[in-house]
């Protein structure tokens, strides 16, 4: 009897976020509500996440809710900005720091695990430092499971990865 698989891992395309960045940058600099203003985006070190500047806290959430119209356009799941940190003014500027939620922690995959275990006996889900695998002698047991993580609603984004 054969033996089917895949990950689950929390995880964000960085082509995509790569785009929704140089999207977000074109439309500050073509909108007319943000000319003569600090409003920008700019990377956070190494692509981790996004440093937005404004002129205040409004600025701030129009510029976040830019980013997350792109993000939808762009098929990417918006719980991959971490918007927990706090507004940083100083002068006439306001700035805040959004790095993007990456890895599966442990009480992340415990949830993920338990949630697969009360609806599915047959799937055997395994943590693997911060990947989640779930095994299964049924391919149908494993696309029911991934229905149910989809449907369930996590404050972190998963993707499912190495289906075999």
């Amino acid at each position: 009897m054969a033996n089917f698989s895949f990950d689950i891992v929390s995880d964000y395309d960085k082509a995509e976020m790569n785009n929704v960045f140089d999207q977000t940058q074109r439309e500050l600099d073509s909108r007319y509500d943000f000319k003569g203003t600090p409003a920008a985006v700019e990377w956070l070190d190494d692509k981790k996440g996004l440093k937005i500047t404004g002129s205040g806290e409004w600025q701030i959430d129009a510029i976040l809710d830019i980013v997350r119209k792109k993000l939808a356009t762009r098929g990417q799941s918006q719980k991959v900005l971490d918007t927990s940190k706090e507004l940083l003014e100083t002068n006439l500027r306001t700035t805040k720091e959004v790095p993007f939620v990456q890895g599966l922690d442990q009480d992340k995959a415990k949830k993920i695990t338990a949630a697969i275990r009360d609806e599915f006996p047959k799937a055997k889900p395994q943590i693997q430092g911060d990947t989640v695998r779930v095994t299964s002698n049924s391919k149908d047991d494993l696309q029911a499971v991934m229905q149910l993580l989809r449907a369930a609603d996590f404050d972190f984004p998963l993707n499912f990865t190495n289906y075999r």
